[in-house]
């Protein structure tokens, strides 16, 4: 087998996030789904940029957002992800490679600009996400630098990869050699809205083994499964045979397979600031945790201290190291 550079490999779209607080009255009036994503072109991304007031703007993308995580814990991760050659496309890559992520995707030339979401965070906390996706679209199977995908403990994939064709070629290509090296798939389902485009097709993707450890909230999964029910929705997970890592909000967090199932509790949290890169930070903690053989309950209860630590503050990225938080509650980093 070749030698274990790197914790995980986390794949996804390289998203510039940009930020803005805003009354629920600015959600009305736009005619925006509270807590939902949605896909937008370049004039739609001009004309809410310009009504957004003021801004902070964080590199980001989920699978980004899990990659920073996983280096802010000490951990060794890469990340696969398309930028172009313009100015958000070179912030992105010295934020990236600044917090210690491997990061070396070729750039996209004359063409697309860099991908931007634009997230209205409400009093709540809640977002709501606006997404431009720009050059990350063309992101595509020679991409793949099938030595990395070798050298990594586990390879990490957004669910949003099956938007465009060309990068769910992408994805299957990094499943079958991370595969062929001995290695494990994991993918996150994003959102229920990607659930209900292409709940089949993920599905197959667990009971084809072509995944082997699925990433969720309550509302995914019960998207995946079409169920109101949450106890149904698991037992089919369990089914499935993949290990599923759940997150219940407030309620913590199960990690379970066909043989074994554990819950833990939320970290206490005082002041709620920003939803975003809950789930993503979550991920961090796991997947670090599963790369240096953590048990199941440990690595997820450490995902819930990441989680915990990333909505305290605005933006889905860790504001301080992962690592001296982790320690100070016990872990062995």
């Amino acid at each position: 087998m070749t030698e274990t550079r790197f914790d995980a490999l986390c794949i996804g779209n390289a998203i510039c996030d940009v930020f803005a607080h805003v009354e629920e009255d600015f959600l009305v009036r736009e005619s925006l789904v509270k807590g939902s994503m949605r896909l937008i072109d370049t004039d739609e991304a001009v004309r809410l940029f310009d009504k957004m007031g003021q801004t902070v703007r964080i590199s980001g993308g989920s699978a980004g957002n899990t990659a920073a995580g996983i280096a802010s814990l000490g951990g060794r991760p890469a990340y696969f992800g398309k930028v172009a050659e313009d100015e958000l496309g070179d912030a992105y890559a010295h934020d990236m490679n600044g917090t210690g992520v491997y990061f070396n995707t070729p750039r996209l030339l004359d063409s697309k600009p860099t991908a931007r979401s634009m997230i209205l965070i409400t009093p709540d906390g809640e977002r709501t996400m606006n997404t431009y996706l720009g050059a990350c679209v063309e992101f595509g199977p020679s991409d793949v630098d099938e030595d990395v995908v070798a050298a990594s403990a586990v390879t990490y994939m957004e669910g949003y990869l099956w938007d465009p064709e060309e990068a769910k070629k992408a994805f299957l290509k990094a499943a079958e050699v991370a595969h062929a090296n001995g290695r494990k798939v994991a993918i996150t389902l994003s959102d229920s809205f990607c659930v209900d485009r292409y709940r089949s097709e993920f599905q197959s993707l667990l009971t084809d083994k072509v995944v082997d450890l699925m990433f969720a909230n309550e509302h995914e999964l019960k998207a995946l499964y079409e169920t109101s029910d949450l106890e149904t929705a698991i037992s089919a997970a369990r089914e499935s045979g993949a290990l599923t890592a759940l997150t219940l909000g407030a309620d913590g967090a199960m990690a379970f397979d066909r043989n074994e199932t554990v819950k833990v509790s939320a970290q206490t949290v005082d002041n709620v600031v920003d939803l975003t890169g809950a789930g993503d930070l979550f991920a961090s903690g796991f997947l670090f945790g599963l790369a240096r053989d953590y048990k199941l309950g440990d690595a997820a209860e450490l995902g819930c201290l990441c989680a915990a630590n990333v909505i305290s503050h605005v933006g889905a990225r860790p504001e301080k190291p992962l690592q001296n938080v982790a320690a100070q509650s016990g872990f062995e980093i």
